[in-house]
């Protein structure tokens, strides 16, 4: 089991930056891969961005490259959404996720955490 909380969320102006952190517990963090989901209102979750157990191999939506980085840190158990020149249009409930290499599914999901983006 993982279990997964999520910070660093917040209000915004367009063009500023915002760092999510996704504090995960249990000891075998450095075997999951993570993930970067978002929510926006009305609209289904979408995937942001994912990034393999050995960080070296990341993955993000066309829409955000040059835009966000996701990083990991597996000694601190943290997978990181560096967010910068943000949108109106990126304001939703970012939510962290985490699944086994082997797997398709994102089994593991943190609560979600709310950032605004005003213009």
């Amino acid at each position: 089991q993982v279990q997964l909380v999520e910070s660093g969320g917040g209000l915004v102006q367009a063009g500023g930056s915002l760092r999510l952190s996704c504090a995960a517990s249990g000891r075998t963090f450095n075997s999951y891969h993570m993930g970067w989901f978002r929510q926006a209102p009305g609209k289904e979750r979408e995937f942001v961005a994912h990034i393999t157990w050995t960080g070296v191999t990341t993955y993000l939506t066309d829409s955000m490259k040059g835009r966000f980085t996701i990083s990991r840190d597996n000694l601190k158990s943290t997978v990181y959404l560096q967010m910068n020149s943000l949108k109106p249009e990126d304001t939703a409930v970012y939510y962290c996720a985490a699944k086994q290499p082997s797997t398709l599914t994102w089994n593991f999901w943190g609560q979600g955490i709310q950032v605004t983006v005003s213009s």
